[in-house]
């Protein structure tokens, strides 16, 4: 099965973006009272990149999340995926009546795989996060770690090539996320997906992603872009993720400063 897996990444290299976003704009709120929450954002996601999105609470950040993933239309832009994403969010939505299993094969089942194909495919995703023999596991047996891992799988099971993750580590502790930044590092590794990740972490950010676009504050554009290029694997405490990320964060300060000024 693992052979599979590469096979398919290796496939997706063929394709020339996993996500383009083109002068995409959003507005809530009624005619003549409308919010602009995001502002002529143009972003692409290459095959098998692993982007974070980084800005303060309330910069679009989300709002970007759920446009990309076909939850809402923007008010103007377009917007493309490489095939249908999938989706994780901070919270992990798991049906509690549910095994950790029977969650991720009523994924499988919504995407058409057979019945007599679910257990297996169930059972090799769960081995694929680090959860082998959890199949028969209910929800409240589970760790927030555990959880975060089940729901995982399930958005992997919806075979995307995309990944788009909202803040998913963002209510579980230190130690729980950084072993979690590990492996969601090797699983991309392993996979190739692409992966859009939205944190307002700042060293989550640096520590995971090939490439950090930071958003501004109301409304949300994209104010700089870094690559980086550090090794992985990266700890969170390595020097070089500490200097990135003290660079990064006075840029944040000064578009929360100058958010303040207006």
């Amino acid at each position: 099965m693992a052979t599979s897996t590469l096979t398919k990444a290796e496939d997706r290299t063929a394709v020339s973006h996993a996500a383009r976003i083109q002068h995409v704009s959003k507005s809530f709120g009624r005619p003549g009272a409308q919010q602009l929450v995001l502002d002529d954002i143009s972003l692409d996601v290459a095959p098998g990149e692993f982007v974070t999105l980084l800005g303060a609470s309330g910069c679009g950040k989300s709002t970007l999340l759920n446009l990309v993933a076909g939850l809402d239309a923007p008010t103007a832009g377009s917007i493309e995926t490489s095939g249908r994403p999938a989706l994780m969010f901070q919270e992990h939505a798991l049906f509690p009546w549910l095994t950790a299993g029977k969650n991720i094969e009523l994924a499988l089942r919504l995407r058409g795989v057979p019945k007599s194909e679910r257990r297996d495919e169930a059972e090799r995703l769960l081995g694929l996060v680090r959860l082998g023999g959890a199949y028969g596991k209910r929800v409240h047996e589970l760790s927030g770690g555990m959880r975060q891992r089940v729901a995982l799988a399930r958005a992997l099971a919806q075979d995307s090539q995309l990944l788009l993750m909202d803040e998913p580590f963002a209510a579980l502790d230190a130690i729980t996320r950084d072993v979690l930044h590990d492996e969601l590092t090797q699983l991309w590794h392993e996979t190739g997906l692409s992966v859009l990740f939205v944190t307002h972490n700042v060293r989550e950010a640096v520590r995971l992603a090939q490439r950090v676009v930071l958003l501004s504050s109301r409304p949300g554009r994209i104010a700089r872009e870094w690559t980086v290029d550090i090794p992985q694997p990266r700890r969170i405490e390595d020097s070089a993720v500490a200097e990135l990320s003290l660079e990064i964060t006075e840029q944040l300060r000064g578009e929360i400063r100058r958010h303040g000024q207006h």
